[in-house]
């Protein structure tokens, strides 16, 4: 969120808004969504409707011709690595903050472009 829009939800002090979070239960409807950017080496994937037991701790992605790449946390839902995936499947594998372990596997087909979202329902826990 833009600075303006938290300045309407706390009160601003010293550079800092404070924030209270409560987890709430959360059911999703539809299927997780993944949505790749970036540019040749740099993946920047935003993850969206994971709902279940907490938000995303950690995350790895799989391509067809790599083994687990551990990516970090770029900013809000948005995930990265700097690895050249273009040209392969992609699987991801996520940890919640609840401790469920979540494997999304060829959720992106090997044609995939920067800019595109894949939706999938199937996911195997772990």
């Amino acid at each position: 969120m833009s600075q303006p829009a938290w300045e309407n939800i706390g009160i601003y002090r010293a550079g800092i808004i404070p924030v209270f979070y409560q987890q709430v239960k959360c059911w999703r409807q539809g299927g997780v969504r993944f949505t790749i950017n970036g540019f040749n080496y740099f993946e920047l994937v935003l993850v969206a409707n994971i709902a279940g037991s907490g938000s995303i701790k950690s995350m790895s992605v799989k391509g067809t011709n790599t083994a687990w790449i551990p990516m970090s946390r770029n900013w809000g839902a948005n995930w990265h690595c700097l690895s050249g995936l273009v040209g392969q499947a992609l699987s991801f594998a996520i940890t919640s903050t609840g401790g469920q372990y979540l494997v999304f596997q060829d959720v992106v087909p090997a044609w995939w472009q920067f800019g595109q979202t894949f939706i999938t329902w199937r996911q195997f826990d772990y």
